[in-house]
C-alpha cells in the first residue's frame, strides 16, 4: 500500500498581514499558528511523515511538537519552491501520496482531512479541499469600476491540503519552476502537465490567515472545537472511538 507524507510550505513572509514576524509565527491560543497547522496533520496515525519548508534563517523553531515524524527544512522564495524543498526532503516513493498544507490553516477538521483521503484514495485522482462560491463575483478595472459580474457557476474557493502522487507532483514543479510559470497551489502545477485534478468538497470553517481579522476568527473557531469536545467528553463519548466517518478499509 502506498505511504501517506505531508509537506507543510510556511516559508513566506505574509506581507498582507502586516505584523512584526512571519505570520506563521504569530501567537493563537498561546502557541505559533503553524502549531496548529502541522498538529491537524499529525493526528492523523496513517501519516508516516511531514516535512515543514520554513524560512532559510528559522529552521529549528520551538513548536513543541515531539514527534518523530516531523522534519523541518529551508524552504525557497517561492510557495512552489518551498513545496519542492519539502518534497525534495522526503524518503517517499513516486507513487505514495503527499499532502501539501498552508501553514496559516490552523483550523484544518479531521472530517474534512478524512474525506479528501478517502475520496483520492478510491478513485487513485488526486484533489484538494474547495468551497463552491456563492457570493456574487464583480470584475473591476485600475479604477475599481465595475466591468463584468462574473457567473459563479461552476466556480470553488481552493484549499488545502492538496493531495497528488509524491512522483507526479515533483515533476509538475520541477516543470512549473523550469518554465517561469507562476504557481499559486500545487493542484495548478498538476493542471499545467495535464493531470486530472478532484474537487473535495471542504469546510469555511478551515480558513486561511491572511489579514488580522482572520487570526481571531481562528481563535472562535479553534475554541469552539475544544468546547464540543469537552461536551463528547462530559456525555462519556471518546471522538477517537466514535468517528463520523467509516473507516475505508484498504486503499491503494
Amino acid at each position: 500500500m502506498s505511504r501517506l507524507w505531508a509537506v507543510v510550505p510556511a516559508a513566506g513572509v505574509g506581507a498582507r498581514m502586516a505584523a512584526d514576524r512571519p505570520k506563521q509565527f504569530l501567537t493563537l491560543r498561546g502557541r505559533p499558528l503553524l502549531y496548529w497547522s502541522i498538529r491537524a496533520l499529525l493526528a492523523r496515525e496513517d501519516l508516516y511523515g511531514c516535512v515543514v519548508a520554513l524560512p532559510a534563517s528559522d529552521t529549528e523553531p520551538s513548536l513543541d511538537l515531539p514527534d518523530s515524524r516531523l522534519a523541518f527544512c529551508a524552504g525557497g522564495a517561492t510557495r512552489g519552491a518551498s513545496v519542492l524543498a519539502g518534497l525534495d526532503a522526503l524518503a517517499a516513493a513516486p507513487e505514495d501520496w503527499v499532502l501539501v498544507h498552508d501553514g496559516a490553516r490552523p483550523c484544518l477538521d479531521a472530517e474534512s482531512l478524512d474525506a479528501l483521503i478517502q475520496h483520492v484514495r478510491r478513485s487513485g485522482i488526486g484533489g484538494l479541499l474547495a468551497e463552491p462560491v456563492t457570493d456574487t463575483l464583480k470584475q473591476a478595472d485600475a479604477s475599481q469600476r465595475v466591468v463584468a459580474t462574473v457567473p459563479r457557476d461552476g466556480l470553488w474557493r481552493a484549499q488545502t491540503p492538496q493531495m497528488f502522487r509524491y512522483g507526479d507532483l515533483r515533476e509538475a514543479l520541477r516543470a512549473a519552476i523550469a518554465d517561469g510559470a507562476t504557481i499559486t497551489d500545487e493542484a495548478s502545477a498538476m493542471e499545467r502537465q495535464g493531470h486530472p485534478v478532484q474537487l473535495v468538497a471542504g469546510s469555511a470553517v478551515n480558513l486561511k490567515v491572511t489579514h488580522g481579522p482572520d487570526l481571531a476568527l481562528a481563535g472562535y473557531y479553534l475554541d469552539d472545537r475544544e468546547l464540543d469536545a469537552q461536551e463528547l467528553d462530559a456525555q462519556g463519548l471518546n471522538v477517537q472511538e466514535h468517528p463520523v466517518l467509516e473507516p475505508s478499509g484498504e486503499n491503494p
